[in-house]
């Protein structure tokens, strides 16, 4: 380990070239807890023995250990006093050990004062763990990392009043009570697993039971578990883990292996779900829904994020990582998998854009930041910073890019060879993308950069055509821009889908000059692997245009130098769903760019009829999906346009947006009116593409007849929030009403606080409304909210949906001129620094990219960001982010 560079005092960084295998590997634990909220006692008894990989000869024992009162130890059945062990505030240190020895470590901690929610913690009343990355070392002292595997017994006892719930991983041997009025109940996990994926619950819960029979015959049985008043919302999360199991079956022959599968729903959490092998922890914002309380899109959320932590059974569980620098292994590749789950349950074009969408606002943006690094990062100081979208997300795209090399049976033959070869162990990268190679007889060495190499490559594309010859030519070169640590980049591996489409629209049949093989396809994938690289297609009569990166090939940027005619054409005819959707959205941002341009220079604002008649022939084109044509017809969002413009003009991007808005409100009513009618439905909720498609569309067209600010769209509006007989289209209403200065906007929210004060996931849904107004006095009415009973500090949904929305989501009022948003900030993330490290770090996130803003704004940016740093004592989480945001 080492010190940060220019920080002596600053907290030690961890370096993957760094990386050693443990001294000591246990391959039993037997836990017993003694549940108590603010005094739990656990007993753990260790099997230890060396490792004979480990380079030292004689090591240490060292065990991971953090705000623990050490009650007693035992080594061989014989208790060591004091000077047979060395504590500190990172664990406990044993100097002498034999080769195998039993350890037992009884220890105390406090779940009811956890306010950081790692560990076990108490989370109202109900006692409940996250131990991913770092948490087990808060239950008792261990080595707490992924490539030290044991099987686990574990023995629960508790208050049978308080606690008539005791849930641990894997499967329930024994159960009984106590004369005490206590209980207690025995687990066993007989799969080896790492002490990231231990989980506990217990509590005051009630269960939906199901089944499923996998494809070999063996019964599992299912249970969520709920709070009582939540029993009505599981139904979805049950129908989508089943579907995921299935799918899973059939998509990637993968089976579930223990007798029970278990979800809980826990109302305090820092993360989405969490994957603890047979017992998932989710937030409750995450598994409950119902029509009546939950929106489509928490429907499709709920249906991704079972999938996703069902699939990590396989995916991170039965083969997981080495160590926390691959942690992409396990969530990258997973993310891959969810997204195909999805796709293949819904519109799979609709998914591709929200993916994309996804990457574009936030990872492209990251990229370009002083949190830039690569999917495997080189090196970190708190890994909880490095659960990004770049890990996550474009992660998943280069598990995507694998597949559009070696194609849809390849990739399946490479994974089965990954997951047999592998079960049961702590893995690299590298073991995973051996697979690959291995299977299709494929060399990716060069592909690795993109795992190792920090940064969104740009693809530079010129064509030419030769009449005379009938050939056309995509002359392309690649670059990536320095990144932090990372000055010069060594060209990427980049698998490049593209079209070719005649004078009428149509595909053409493509034939690469120097391929023997007949021209049969329509699309063709090219790999990119130098830096300056062209491509010749045969055959060719007319100039064509080209469509490329089709379906997001790559996570890529594409510069084409296409004007306004080739983009309509695009946007008109392109048979790739998600390249006609692209490309209307570069023709939107053309147009947007230039409008700041003119708003800058206090020109008049027109908007082209050309792009008018193109909404309009979208938006009645009665072929296409119309899902599609919402997210068509949908402007590019605030943060993406920022990421386009050199220096960020708040302002300007902020008038000009809503000034396009309101021109096709204006120039298109009748048409907006026309689609919002025909798309009414009295039918009761359903969740599936057709409803979700006319939902969204109906929903589109009410946003964009509000911008005429005309009192029978309001009363519409509010029609809608009255009569709606679900939650997507009340909130739709609320959200859209949320942001005019009108008396129907405070009746309506507070008449929706009224009726969901009870429901906390609905609740968080009326504080996101809210802080994400663009009404000028937003901020003044977000500390007012803060005041609220329905909001707490200490709870991370509560403070993402309020103090996150606002500072993350709503850029006109966070950035605004005088700082006031930015002093916010600052007051929030000092406060919740010593209650909850993790979710201030992710504030602090929203002053990360400072210095694309204005002279005036970087300032008081900064001013926040130094602030922060002159806090004594400040959290490990927080540190990383705020010191990297200043670094030059």
């Amino acid at each position: 380990m080492a010190d940060l560079a220019g920080n002596p005092s600053g907290p030690n960084v961890v370096y993957l070239k760094d990386y050693t295998p443990p001294a000591y590997l246990i391959d039993n634990v037997n836990l017993h807890f003694d549940l108590d909220a603010s005094a739990t006692q656990v007993r753990a008894t260790l099997t230890v023995r060396r490792n004979a990989e480990h380079p030292e000869a004689n090591p240490p024992l060292f065990l991971d250990g953090q705000q623990l009162e050490l009650l007693s130890l035992r080594l061989e059945g014989e208790p060591l006093d004091e000077a047979q062990y060395r504590l500190d505030e990172e664990g406990l240190t044993i100097p002498d050990v034999p080769e195998q020895f039993e350890l037992i470590i009884e220890t105390r901690t406090n779940p009811a004062a956890n306010t950081a929610l790692e560990g076990l913690y108490d989370s109202g009343g109900m006692l409940c763990t996250q131990c991913e990355a770092q948490g087990f070392r808060r239950i008792t002292y261990f080595p707490d990392r992924p490539d030290v595997m044991s099987c686990y017994t574990v023995t629960l006892v508790g208050d049978k009043a308080k606690y008539p719930v005791l849930l641990s991983n894997g499967n329930l041997v024994e159960a009984g009570e106590t004369d005490d009025g206590r209980h207690w109940a025995r687990w066993e996990d007989p799969s080896l697993k790492p002490s990231y994926l231990f989980a506990l619950v217990a509590g005051q819960l009630v269960c939906q039971e199901d089944a499923y029979t996998t494809l070999s015959g063996r019964e599992v049985v299912l249970r969520i578990y709920v709070e009582e008043e939540n029993r009505h919302k599981c139904d979805h999360a049950m129908t989508s883990l089943k579907q995921a199991m299935r799918w899973d079956e059939e998509t990637y022959g993968r089976e579930y292996d223990l007798d029970i599968y278990m979800i809980v729903a826990v109302n305090d959490f820092n993360m989405g779900a969490m994957e603890n092998k047979g017992l998932n922890i989710f937030n409750s914002s995450c598994v409950l829904a119902s029509p009546e309380t939950a929106t489509d899109h928490d429907f499709y959320n709920i249906q991704s994020i079972v999938a996703h932590e069902y699939f990590h059974n396989w995916s991170g569980n039965r083969v997981t990582c080495r160590d926390w620098f691959q942690l992409s292994l396990k969530e990258g590749f997973t993310v891959f998998r969810d997204q195909e789950f999805s796709a293949d349950l819904n519109s799979r074009a609709v998914k591709r854009i929200d993916d994309v969408n996804i990457l574009r606002t936030h990872q492209f943006a990251q990229d370009t930041g002083p949190m830039a690094h690569p999917v495997r990062p080189d090196r970190y100081m708190e890994i909880s910073n490095f659960y990004t979208v770049t890990v996550y997300n474009k992660g998943a795209e280069v598990v995507r890019m694998i597949m559009n090399l070696v194609g849809r049976e390849g990739f399946r033959k490479g994974t089965d060879l990954y997951f047999s070869r592998h079960d049961g162990q702590a893995v690299t990268i590298e073991d995973f993308v051996r697979a690959m190679e291995e299977a299709n007889h494929i060399e990716l060495s060069q592909f690795m950069r993109w795992y190792n190499q920090a940064g969104t490559p740009v693809l530079k594309v010129d064509e030419e055509y030769d009449e005379q010859a009938q050939t056309y030519t995509l002359h392309i070169e690649q670059s990536c821009p320095p990144t932090p640590g990372q000055p010069e980049k060594q060209p990427f591996h980049i698998p490049l889908a593209v079209g070719l489409l005649d004078m009428q629209g149509d595909d053409l049949l493509l034939q690469l000059a120097g391929d023997n093989a007949p021209g049969e396809a329509r699309t063709r994938v090219l790999s990119i692997t130098e830096a300056r690289q062209s491509f010749t297609f045969t055959g060719i009569n007319h100039r064509p245009v080209a469509s490329l990166g089709r379906g997001f090939s790559a996570p890529v940027k594409i510069q084409t130098g296409y004007d306004d005619e080739q983009l309509a054409f695009l946007f008109a005819h392109d048979s790739d769903e998600f390249n006609r959707w692209d490309a209307g959205q570069k023709l939107a941002m053309n147009i947007l760019l230039r409008l700041i341009e003119q708003f800058q220079q206090k020109k008049p604002l027109m908007l082209d009829d050309t792009f008018i008649h193109a909404f309009r022939k979208t938006l009645l084109n009665p072929r296409l999906d119309k899902a599609l044509i919402a997210q068509a017809l949908s402007l590019p969002s605030e943060g993406y346009i920022a990421d386009q413009c050199e220096v960020v003009d708040v302002e300007a991007i902020f008038e000009v947006r809503h000034f396009m808005r309101q021109t096709l409100a204006f120039e298109l009513k009748d048409e907006w009116l026309q689609i919002y009618e025909a798309n009414s439905s009295d039918n009761s909720y359903a969740f599936n593409a057709e409803e979700m498609a006319r939902r969204s569309l109906r929903n589109l067209c009410l946003g964009y007849l509000l911008e005429t600010e005309e009192q029978a769209m309001f009363d519409r509006a509010m029609q809608q929030y009255r009569e709606a007989n679900n939650m997507t289209d009340t909130l739709a209403a609320l959200s859209m009403l949320a942001n005019y200065a009108i008396p129907e906007r405070q009746q309506a929210l507070e008449d929706f606080y009224r009726k969901w004060q009870h429901d906390q996931q609905v609740v968080e849904k009326w504080l996101a409304i809210q802080a994400g107004s663009r009404l000028p006095r937003t901020l003044q009415h977000v500390r007012q909210l803060m005041q609220h009973e329905a909001f707490s500090i200490k709870n991370p949904n509560k403070v993402r949906a309020l103090i996150g929305r606002f500072c993350a989501g709503n850029p006109i009022n966070f950035h605004a001129g005088d700082g006031s948003g930015y002093q916010f900030l600052g007051d929030q993330v000092l406060e919740l620094d010593s209650l909850n490290p993790q979710i201030a770090a992710r504030l602090v996130q929203s002053l990360s990219r400072w210095k694309r803003y204005d002279e005036k704004r970087q300032t008081l940016m900064k001013q926040q960001l130094e602030r922060i740093l002159d806090k004594e004592g400040l959290s490990k989480d927080v540190y990383e982010v705020a010191s990297k945001s200043l670094e030059t």
